[in-house]
């Protein structure tokens, strides 16, 4: 008679082998995953080490040789304006000429004849202006005076009296002027010490011909000098009138 198994107990008995081979193989795998980390790591830090090695690189230091600064550039030249003085133009010198002869001197050449050309009969009178003229027309009345700045004041005060009595007053009121008017004549006294050229300006067309005909009215003078020469002078008259209404 064959003895039977009992299929239960079978079971339980394998059971425990298929646990403990399982055991093991996961004790297996743990301690293979941890070796494997292991030397993963340490295979980075080998790697990290020898890439830091090899990355230090000796680089000796060397001066750069900084060229210097290129000089300032030369100022820049300004051309030099010359000013062209047309040969043309008529320049006047003063000559002094001695009038005084020796019997050593001796006369160096004499001018031919054909060599003075004769001129149009008229000759150019010089315009000089008052306050410059070396000798002053002399008014009438200030003859026995011999410096020039004294017959300058003399001049000017005998022409300001001559002015003030001759002006008429009534002209300023029949042209309807109230107040203070300035009247400006200017006139030449030519080389034969008359008035001409005659011109003025004022703030009324009578004042005007009121001031031209009493300055027409000044007497004759002896004519002004410049070199011992008589010229024209120029002259500049101010007129001042009050014809403000007095109570």
């Amino acid at each position: 008679m064959k003895t039977k198994k009992n299929p239960k107990a079978d079971l339980n008995r394998g059971s425990v082998i298929f646990f403990q081979i399982g055991l093991i193989m996961i004790l297996s795998s743990v301690y293979f995953a941890l070796e494997m980390r292991t030397a993963t790591k340490d295979s980075v830090d080998n790697y990290a080490i020898d890439m830091d090695e090899e990355m230090i690189v000796d680089i000796p230091i060397t001066q750069m040789n900084t060229p210097p600064p290129p000089p300032p550039p030369p100022p820049p030249v300004i051309p030099e304006v010359i000013e062209i003085v047309d040969d043309e133009l008529d320049i006047k010198e003063d000559v002094i000429v001695s009038t005084e002869s020796n019997q050593d001197d001796k006369i160096e050449k004499v001018a031919e004849v054909s060599d003075i050309t004769e001129g149009d009969g008229e000759e150019e009178v010089e315009q000089v202006p008052f306050v410059f003229v070396e000798q002053v027309p002399i008014f009438p009345g200030c003859e026995s005076l011999k410096d020039n700045e004294a017959r300058k004041k003399c001049m000017t005060e005998k022409i300001d009296e001559f002015v003030r009595n001759e002006f008429n007053t009534e002209v300023g009121t029949e042209a309807g002027v109230n107040g203070i008017s300035r009247i400006i004549v200017v006139f030449k006294i030519n080389e034969f010490g008359k008035v001409t050229d005659i011109q003025s300006r004022a703030p009324n067309v009578l004042l005007e011909e009121e001031a031209e005909r009493v300055i027409k009215m000044l007497p004759q003078m002896k004519p002004g000098m410049q070199r011992n020469r008589p010229v024209r002078i120029s002259y500049s008259l101010p007129i001042v009138f009050d014809f403000r209404e007095r109570s």
